[in-house]
């Protein structure tokens, strides 16, 4: 079976999804979806919607999202020791350097996203979660790619793990780089579109292989597949992230927010188009002329402002539609609905600052978590956790970072509500801190908080690099071993300056040096 066979077998189970996918992205960004094209896409004009609420929602919600799961001054995963190897394997007292360690490599990875668009792609990828309730993203050597739903169909298993991608591009053949075969044209399968069979419709097959549990795919056009396209991946770092807004159980498919408000939205649309087209009849004014009167109409439009004229008052009328106050209940209903749309996409509580803190960060994620309810939990897991495991693997094999022994290092991920990082590590530590000092004073702090310790750990917290920044044991003790040779050698400066001064030698200061007299006799 080729892969453009499969693809029609499985567009039949997309269909009721990119439906409702088309509807909602007509009601917000109609650009975004469309209906699977048979040919060459090309510059059409899009209807406009009569309100703007739905794009405002979306492109509000999408860039919350984003700085929720990257955000941009801080880590979305952390690299810690297993708990069950320290002692065993790694000691106990060097956690606070492998910490150090780990936050660097941490700062590697984040600027190489910073440096990539990838960032850029992930929103564009959410906003399509947010609308249709499904993207695919494909995480190759020249960047991410995002996918739109009717450019992809994919077979899922009972618990939802992906089986199958099969996706659909149209690329010209010089993109291609190959010669393809000129279409036979009595063969009903024809793949080739656009001017001239200029373009041909590319498809790659993605499946799980069962004996080596790794991912496999190819690409084949014009039934055929294309020269060095083949390629495989881990499981567990597969380039292909299939990422859903909402689960339902037995659906290959997700469904999006947008999904959850149609019924608000199409209200929102009618009204909204009935407020405009209303309000323009109502500010349409027309002048009537008597047909028995002796003014012409043609006097009156020609007319300039302030012109004189010969006709009577009484011949002209004015008609206004005086249905302005009709407006009033359409008007506060769609006011109403506008409310409850930027309720639930977050649109009201925008909040102003002109740098990201991690405070801000802490308190989107937990708005996002009691609006949307788990959503960061499905997040995590199809997309945070593969795309990390994916960078990770491409810096290590670009020798960018080291390798990290799987069986001892584990990368955590810590976007959500729970955690931020290091800054909930920095939070933490803060607060016990603080708790001893206050609850058993600076004395009890000094005798069994280990400064050095505290310290390295409060700069991992942070992510700060404390390369001859802070101190270290050697040079601590160094310095120590010099303040007390220098404190000896004052000592015995003193001592001797002392001695300078006191009457040692003479007798006659000194009553100790003095002969013994001999008692006076009587």
């Amino acid at each position: 079976m080729t892969a453009r066979e499969r693809y029609a077998q499985l567009t039949s189970g997309r269909s009721q999804f990119l439906d409702t996918a088309v509807t909602c992205s007509e009601l917000t960004l109609p650009y975004l979806i469309e209906r699977d094209l048979t040919t060459h896409p090309n510059h059409k004009r899009l209807v406009t919607p009569w309100q703007s609420c739905g794009s405002k929602a979306v492109v509000t919600l999408a860039a919350k999202l984003m700085l929720a799961l990257l955000p941009p001054q801080t880590t979305f995963f952390k690299l810690q020791v297993r708990d069950d190897k320290l002692g065993e394997e790694i000691p106990a007292e060097i956690r606070s350097e492998l910490d150090l360690s780990f936050s660097k490599m941490e700062r590697m990875v984040m600027d190489y996203i910073a440096a990539s668009s990838d960032r850029v792609v992930v929103h564009q990828a959410l906003k399509h979660l947010i609308v249709g309730g499904n993207a695919l993203i494909f995480m190759g050597k020249d960047g991410l790619k995002n996918f739109p739903l009717n450019r992809y169909v994919v077979n899922r298993d009972g618990n939802g793990n992906v089986l199958e991608i099969v996706t659909k591009e149209i690329i010209s053949r010089k993109v291609l780089g190959i010669e393809l075969p000129k279409p036979d044209p009595l063969n009903v399968v024809d793949d080739s579109v656009g001017s001239n069979n200029d373009d041909v419709e590319v498809y790659t097959y993605v499946r799980l292989d069962e004996k080596s549990g790794r991912w496999i795919w190819h690409q084949e056009a014009l039934g055929k597949i294309l020269p060095n396209s083949r390629s495989t991946a881990p499981k567990k770092a597969s380039p292909w992230l299939v990422l859903r807004f909402n689960t339902v159980d037995g659906e290959d498919y997700g469904r999006g927010r947008v999904e959850e408000f149609l019924g608000d939205l199409k209200s929102l649309e009618g009204l909204s188009q009935a407020l405009v087209e209303g309000s323009a009849a109502a500010a349409k004014v027309v002048f009537l002329v008597s047909p028995s009167s002796t003014t012409k109409p043609a006097t009156i439009a020609k007319a300039g402002n302030g012109a004189i004229v010969q006709g009577r008052p009484e011949d002209v009328a004015v008609i206004q539609v005086g249905k302005t106050a009709d407006f009033s209940t359409a008007a506060q209903m769609a006011q109403t609905l506008d409310k409850r749309i930027s309720d639930a996409f977050l649109v009201l509580n925008v909040r102003q600052s002109e740098r990201t803190t991690a405070e801000e960060v802490r308190l989107t994620q937990l708005e996002l978590e009691q609006q949307l309810g788990g959503l960061f939990s499905l997040l995590t897991i199809e997309f945070l956790v593969p795309y990390l495991n994916r960078t990770l693997l491409i810096l290590q094999r670009s020798k960018e970072i080291p390798n990290i022994p799987k069986d001892l290092v584990r990368p955590q991920i810590v976007a959500g509500v729970n955690a931020l990082g290091r800054g909930q590590d920095r939070e933490s530590l803060t607060a016990f801190v603080t708790t001893i000092a206050q609850t058993l004073g600076p004395e009890a702090l000094m005798q069994y908080i280990n400064p050095s310790e505290a310290i390295k750990r409060l700069a991992a917290a942070q992510g700060i690099d404390v390369l001859n920044l802070v101190k270290s044991e050697q040079q601590l003790q160094q310095e120590q071993q010099q303040a007390q040779q220098a404190a000896a050698q004052q000592s015995l400066i003193d001592q001797a300056g002392q001695m300078a001064g006191a009457p040692l030698a003479d007798p006659t200061k000194n009553p100790q040096l003095l002969p013994d007299e001999e008692p006076p006799t009587e």
